[in-house]
């Protein structure tokens, strides 16, 4: 399928391990590692959004991993604006108080906000260095509207990271791809080098996200399919993600995935409805699709 990797957001969610997807031989960190990567090609690592990554656990991924497979990482919370829990911080850099109480970036001086960033890069360095760093996303909160002030910070994400680390943006607020915004929103990412995340969601609620698949980067472009709960922006982790794709629902994705193809040097396919092996069994039919449905033309 040339340069469309599918895979999925996660290869040690709990309910995936519960689900009976690995054989029983895959007990150990590694040995599912390694099952994963011999069925997909790409894999997005979500613990990064709740601590900072090591260099150690990266090492260990490469080793583990054949050449080739990637990486997605996603953003540690603080630096895209979400609630952190003080103690996911360094020692270092951690104020005083309680360990599990939340911190937002704005209140940490300037200074500690930069060595979050340091860390964040040097616990994925292994991976840049070995060319197994697929992107890195910043997968932004609700509250996150389009503005000046946004578009700012989401310069300084890309100013902060070296140019070869390719960043994508999935936003959260459907406002930045409304009718009246989507236009300047595109120009604007495709200004600064940056991925527009595609997604798909459930339609028709407060939250939902248009189905929006554009190439605004040529290096990689990425879209997550989270499920059509109907839970979707309200309800627990659980009811948010709780669906499994029918074929049909896949396929209508078939030519927006070429579309980004087409445009983009990779493309990834990353399925986020982690329910018992939900995601598994979509990423294995997508790559189906993608192998049977003759590209027009062709």
């Amino acid at each position: 399928m040339g340069g469309i990797l599918i895979g999925t957001c996660s290869w040690t969610d709990r309910a995936l391990l519960a689900s009976g997807w690995y054989p029983p031989g895959a007990r150990s960190a590694e040995a599912r590692l390694r099952y994963y990567a011999s069925r997909f090609p790409v894999v997005e690592v979500d613990a990064t959004y709740y601590s900072l990554p090591t260099a150690r656990n990266s090492r260990l991924w490469t080793e583990r991993t054949p050449d080739g497979f990637v990486f997605d990482i996603k953003a540690f919370s603080l630096l895209t604006g979400h609630p952190t829990r003080a103690g996911a911080l360094p020692p270092g850099l951690r104020p005083e108080g309680p360990p599990e109480r939340s911190l937002r970036a704005a209140q940490l001086p300037g200074a500690v906000l930069e060595e979050v960033w340091r860390a964040f890069l040097d616990g994925i360095a292994p991976l840049r260095e070995a060319g197994r760093l697929g992107s890195v996303l910043l997968q932004f909160p609700p509250w996150f509207g389009p503005g000046e002030r946004e578009r700012v910070r989401l310069a300084d994400c890309r100013r902060r990271v070296p140019d070869d680390v390719r960043l994508a943006v999935e936003f959260r607020h459907p406002g930045w791809l409304a009718p009246g915004h989507r236009a300047a929103t595109l120009e604007f990412l495709r200004s600064r080098g940056l991925a527009l995340v595609a997604v798909d969601t459930a339609s028709g609620l407060p939250a939902s996200m248009p189905p929006v698949a554009e190439v605004t980067c040529p290096e990689v472009a990425v879209a997550r399919f989270h499920g059509r709960s109907p839970a979707w922006g309200s309800g627990s982790k659980e009811e948010r993600f709780r669906h499994r794709y029918a074929p049909g629902e896949l396929a209508a994705w078939i030519p927006r995935v070429r579309q980004l193809a087409a445009g983009a040097k990779e493309v990834h396919v990353l399925f986020n409805n982690c329910c018992g092996d939900a995601a598994v069994s979509a990423a294995a039919t997508m790559a189906g699709l993608l192998r049977s449905v003759t590209p027009p033309g062709a």
